[in-house]
């Protein structure tokens, strides 16, 4: 299995969507979005996005050389539109406001519309607390969860993240998808050819399934039972119905090149530390130390600074097939 360094597989990435029909600014934007994901241990929202990417480009479910719409109608808000592309163009314009908007008025928020999958969801988050700021993200996906006590997907995975900044060191990241298990792991397990453990998915029939193929036209179980679901439907109203964008049941699929855009959305909101107690980043200190004091215990996001690091060491492991796919688009 071939090893690529970070910057090869950006490069990889880039050009095979320029190949097909996406501008350079969103290729390479997109590109380091999902090495990231994948230098992160977040396979499923690494590279083996890309061959499925292309192909929505190429039929023209995503704008490959959208131009991403920015406006100010107020103070603190920023209204984004994706304009049927990737989401990580609009992403990149919000998080790249937002931080001067927040330190100005004390809190700031992006809504976006007309959007696409938004990948790892901890990265933008986790951008913004490297600035010092507090932020969050909730972002809508197309239908996959039922309402609890219900059998028809309406809600998507949903996830939502969050990060904090902690005084000298990496920020706090908290990044989950409102189903048991990310959709993605599912997903990569399909390619892959295997079994996914019983629990995470129901077949269409509502049935438990351990096959991925049924779990993806079925519905995936929610974290928590119903408390998953009222999280879900808190993110559908902030990321779809406070932005203007598609509801997850309104919305076509990520994973293949049929139908139109998904046109889902996202919320991100980013807080200045001191807004409210100017020693807010000690007290964040505090706690996490509270917490990495006890035997066994860690901040969430820990492993994934690991990874990262071994990524940058080493590059990343590329199956020959996957490599293949994707120097052939």
């Amino acid at each position: 299995m071939p090893n690529l360094s970070l910057r090869d597989a950006e490069h990889l990435v880039a050009d095979a969507l320029e190949r097909c029909a996406t501008s350079p600014g969103a290729a390479a934007s997109v590109a380091r979005a999902l090495v990231a994901a994948e230098a992160d241990g977040l396979k499923g929202h690494g590279l083996t996005r890309v061959p499925s990417y292309a192909a929505q480009v190429k039929a023209g479910k995503v704008v490959g050389d959208a131009v991403v719409g920015v406006e100010q109608p107020r103070p603190a808000l920023l209204a984004i539109d994706a304009a049927n592309g990737f989401a990580y163009p609009a992403i990149d314009a919000a998080t790249e406001r937002l931080p001067e908007i927040a330190r100005s008025q004390g809190i700031a928020a992006a809504g976006i519309r007309r959007s696409h999958h938004c990948g790892a969801a901890g990265l933008p988050v986790e951008a913004l607390a490297e600035k010092g700021l507090i932020a969050l993200l909730f972002a809508n996906t197309p239908a996959a969860m039922a309402p609890w006590g219900g059998r028809r997907a309406v809600f998507g995975t949903n996830p939502l993240a969050f990060a904090c900044p902690l005084p000298g060191r990496a920020p706090i990241v908290v990044d989950l998808a409102l189903s048991k298990v990310a959709r993605g792991n599912i997903v990569g397990a399909k390619q892959r050819g295997e079994t996914i453990p019983e629990g995470w998915a129901l077949d269409a029939e509502g049935k438990p399934t351990t096959d991925a193929t049924a779990a993806l036209k079925g519905t995936m179980v929610p974290l928590g039972d119903a408390k998953g679901t009222a999280l879900a439907l808190m993110v559908e109203l902030l990321a779809a119905g406070l932005v203007g964008a598609r509801y997850a049941d309104e919305a076509s699929s990520f994973l293949d090149a049929e139908g139109g855009p998904p046109g889902t959305g996202q919320f991100l909101i980013a807080i200045a530390t001191d807004t409210l107690s100017p020693d807010a980043l000690e007290r964040f200190a505090v706690l996490a130390g509270s917490i990495e004091g006890q035997e066994g215990a860690r901040l969430p996001g820990t492993r994934r600074l690991e990874l990262r690091r071994r990524a940058a060491e080493s590059g990343l492991a590329v199956s020959e097939a996957l490599l293949t796919e994707i120097e052939a688009l």
